[in-house]
């Protein structure tokens, strides 16, 4: 095949669910060398297609996450009301990590150490979740959610609130304690709650104070 660019995007898709399917094979990372053994190609085509080692886990990362990203952009697409899209905004990809979880647990546990070993590399995607999130959370306070909080403050807020839904590794703790109607539980919780001001509309905010250690 000639080499331009869309041969050499075949050839990453191509790859890159290649290494997928030996990381469940082999249950162990996939090297470079490995990679490469693997694929067929010689090694200057192959290194044309993959840089380096980093390079490859970019394009095996982007098929993992693709459904991910896939879901959130339909969510944010869609004209549900904050609180539900919020909640399908986390729903929709939690569902997504449980069933890879349940399917094989030995691989998705792989899969995760492999994320966790190369976070780094993955931290672009936990950005643009955190950038359609924020988009939410617009909208959200557009109708007097999240009242006396800056948009980065209810972010950081709401992900903590969230992360067992949102770190696929919670699932390999946590399993089947980890529920759609718990997480709707949470997400109403913080629409009822969530807000930087006190008063009647604000109850139970802002209760506890901070000890000074």
């Amino acid at each position: 095949m000639p080499m331009t660019e869309e041969t050499r995007q075949k050839e990453r898709d191509r790859i890159a669910a290649l290494v997928l399917d030996l990381v469940k094979q082999r249950g162990c990372e996939i090297s470079y060398a490995v990679a490469h053994t693997e694929s067929g190609l010689s090694r200057s085509r192959f290194e044309w297609v993959f840089a380096d080692y980093d390079d490859l886990f970019d394009a095996v990362a982007a098929i993992w996450l693709a459904p991910h990203m896939k879901v959130m952009e339909e969510v944010l697409a869609t004209d549900l009301p904050p609180t539900r899209k919020m909640y399908e905004f986390f729903r929709k990809r939690f569902v997504i990590s449980r069933q890879r979880w349940r399917d094989d647990p030995e691989n998705f546990t792989m899969l995760c150490e492999m994320g966790a070993a190369n976070f780094e590399k993955v931290r672009s995607y936990v950005d643009l979740a955190d950038h359609y999130l924020s988009e939410v959370i617009v909208q959200a306070q557009a109708e007097g959610y999240f009242a006396g909080l800056s948009i980065d403050e209810t972010l950081s807020l709401i992900n903590q609130m969230v992360s067992n839904y949102t770190i696929p590794d919670s699932l390999i703790y946590l399993g089947e304690k980890l529920s759609e109607e718990k997480l709707a539980r949470i997400v109403d919780t913080i629409f009822i709650g969530l807000s930087g001001e006190a008063g009647d509309e604000a109850k139970g905010v802002n209760m506890i104070r901070v000890a000074a250690s």
